[in-house]
């Protein structure tokens, strides 16, 4: 059965740091490209940031840019989320999901992916 399980979120003050991370099961993540997504009530799904198969490049959306990091190791069938410099609008329920695509490019819309995991739970507040 293939499944992508992500870490426990949790409670984190302004300005902190949280690394979220993504175990796939059942299969490797060698040549899927890699997303992260975030939903706060009443908002719609949105994408945070991607990693392609080959060559890691990666995408972030422009909210995030210079505080938040994608990384995969494949060794260890694992893709990393690190979350710096946190703010109460990163408040969300936070997603990983793949999509099997060899290349050097990531999609940025939810809809392509075709693996989720069941999300956790990023607060930031004081």
């Amino acid at each position: 059965q293939l499944q992508l399980v992500e870490s426990e979120g949790g409670l984190v003050q302004p300005g902190g740091s949280l690394r979220l991370s993504c175990a796939a099961s059942g299969f490797t993540l060698d040549g899927y490209a890699i997303g992260w997504f975030r939903q706060a009530p009443g908002m719609e799904r949105e994408g945070v940031s991607c990693i392609s198969s080959s060559e890691g490049r990666t995408n972030y959306a422009d909210s995030v840019k210079g505080r938040f990091t994608i990384s995969r190791d494949n060794a260890k069938n694992t893709v990393f989320l690190q979350m710096n410099s946190l703010k109460p609008e990163d408040t969300a329920v936070y997603y990983c999901a793949a999509k099997a695509q060899r290349g050097s490019w990531c999609p940025g819309d939810w809809y392509e992916y075709n693996y989720w995991g069941q999300g956790t739970q990023v607060t930031v507040s004081s």
